[in-house]
């Protein structure tokens, strides 16, 4: 760690996060003129999949590198259902900028590998062979690592390895670009041959539109992006709203209310809380009976996800989790995944949003709240004990989960995420969300109706987090502007 702030283009700053110094640099527009200095010796950039952060990335990059010599080229399968998306981006072979994925990838200076994680599992022999000695191959997701890390096997020693990992979906990424802003990135230097890798990695998160950029390891980053997907980003936020809107209607609502209460206060007002005013705040705006709930809630949740995700932890860092990832995704070519958003669940979903116009945020559900905050803790507080950079936790677990992902599933349903983000993750959330909804439903609610108690030590561990205050300085680095979700 520390290795960004050797940077020798970039001026970062200093920070304080859970009495351990990190550095972040700011990004921004103005940063823009650097990127040919920090490319020094790229002539192309080779993005190289049309999926999940393809199509974000390439046109991002191409659009912060107009007017200089460096050249943005797609490179896909032959024959791939993506070419005519990346056409009708502007990325063709008539102007150079879209080929065969393994003839791009060896006239390629930078390779940016944005494939499924599978296809990488695949194929990374093959990559490697292609790859120039010498050149750069970059990540956006440390899954190879761990997948090599599981094999006993070890990058190509002749090239540099960075890591560029934004903090939330493509479609954010793309999104907050075309806003003027961008999406902040953690940056890792995996192997660094040439004394070149940290300003290529900063000059492509700068490329890419990142406000703030923080450092991690490719390691740290695959471990705690696997985990937070099956943890509060998409997995246990799937089983949590699933419990809660079953509770709420075995305690007297209708459908419509027990969708406010659980889906749309977690989407909606608490999020947006978190947000803008820290975890806390959220606690601070429930009046005296709503206070002793949350309390009753979070301390009946707290221990029963925190054991499921010491187990999801433990799994993805011992390679389990990944090998799971390659199994599934090979059965996948027989039996696709199917959809969950058609249940009754999800129909009342699309009904409720209709009527927002009508009925504006539902208030905060102090329940819900204590349910939902319990389990962001939790996870947190693994990570913590793993012994991960806090910048990355605040972003990983808190920011990517209230200012990318959730919007998403705001407007669309939390359905419709499971249904539409990456096979890594919609397995992931298939798998570990029903663990969530099963330790909510006969573990943390049970006890929360049957002996509601605050536990003292639970509640007073988290009002005294040192998180709060890592993520209130994290937050200063959030994009200035929040999201606007679009199709």
């Amino acid at each position: 760690m520390d290795k960004i702030s050797q940077s020798k283009v970039f001026e970062l700053e200093p920070i304080t996060l859970g009495e351990k110094q990190e550095y972040v640099l700011r990004g921004g527009r103005e940063l823009l003129p650097k990127l040919p200095e920090a490319f020094d010796g790229i002539k192309q950039i080779g993005v190289i999949g049309w999926s999940a952060q393809g199509p974000a990335q390439a046109q991002n990059l191409r659009e912060s590198l107009e007017g200089t010599d460096i050249k943005v080229v797609v490179g896909l399968r032959e024959g791939s259902q993506s070419i005519p998306s990346a056409e009708a981006a502007g990325f063709t072979r008539e102007n150079g900028t879209l080929g065969e994925m393994f003839d791009v990838i060896r006239s390629s200076d930078l390779t940016l590998l944005l494939i499924a994680d599978a296809a990488q599992a695949a194929l990374y022999e093959d990559i490697f062979n292609a790859l120039k000695p010498g050149s750069t191959l970059g990540l956006s997701h440390g899954f190879l690592i761990g997948y090599l890390d599981s094999l006993g096997k070890k990058l190509p020693d002749n090239i540099n390895v960075i890591g560029v990992c934004p903090k939330g979906m493509g479609r954010s990424v793309r999104r907050l670009y075309e806003q003027g802003s961008g999406i902040n990135a953690s940056v890792a230097i995996e192997q660094d041959i040439d004394g070149k890798a940290v300003d290529y990695a900063l000059g492509w998160a700068v490329g890419l539109g990142s406000p703030a950029i923080f450092e991690t390891t490719l390691t740290s980053e695959y471990t705690s992006d696997i985990f937070g997907e099956r943890g509060i980003l998409l997995g246990a936020a799937h089983g949590i709203v699933e419990t809660l809107y079953r509770y709420f209607i075995q305690h007297g609502a209708s459908p419509e209310e027990a969708f406010r209460n659980s889906v749309e206060a977690i989407t909606g007002p608490i999020s947006k809380t978190i947000s803008r005013e820290g975890i806390t705040a959220v606690y601070e705006k429930l009046d005296d009976q709503g206070k002793m709930l949350f309390r009753h809630a979070y301390s009946a949740t707290y221990q029963p996800v925190y054991t499921v995700l010491t187990e999801i932890y433990d799994e993805v860092a011992s390679g389990t989790e990944i090998r799971s990832i390659i199994m599934s995704s090979n059965r996948l070519s027989k039996h696709p995944m199917g959809k969950i958003e058609g249940s009754p669940m999800w129909q009342v979903g699309e009904k409720v949003r209709a009527a927002r116009s009508q009925q504006g945020d539902p208030p905060i559900h102090p329940v819900t709240a204590g349910v939902y905050i319990a389990t962001m803790m939790a996870q947190v507080d693994v990570l913590k004990e793993k012994g991960h950079p806090y910048s990355e936790i605040a972003n990983e677990s808190i920011i990517e989960a209230v200012d990318s992902l959730n919007p998403y599933m705001h407007a669309k349903g939390v359905a419709h995420m499971v249904d539409n983000c990456s096979t890594t993750a919609r397995l992931g959330a298939r798998k570990w969300g029903p663990r969530f909804d099963h330790v909510l439903m006969h573990e943390a609610l049970p006890d929360l109706d049957q002996r509601p108690i605050t536990d003292e030590e639970v509640i007073e561990n988290f009002f005294n987090s040192d998180m709060h205050e890592a993520l209130a300085t994290c937050a200063q680095y959030r994009p200035p502007i929040d999201i606007a979700v679009t199709d």
